[in-house]
């Protein structure tokens, strides 16, 4: 019986902690398995924010 392969990378949804502004990046769940937290550019609040990991 063949062993189902689950991808390494996956798309995530990255959110703004200041606004609604969001993006996606792809991320190695083999290397993370938390949420990733990232310092990111916001363009509608002009500053660097806390991006959080999404659904």
């Amino acid at each position: 019986m063949a062993k189902k392969n689950k991808e390494k990378r996956s798309y995530v949804k990255m959110q703004s902690t200041a606004s609604p502004h969001c993006y996606f990046t792809e991320k190695n769940r083999q290397n993370t398995n938390q949420r990733l937290e990232l310092k990111k550019y916001d363009p509608v609040v002009r500053k660097h924010v806390v991006y959080k990991e999404g659904k």
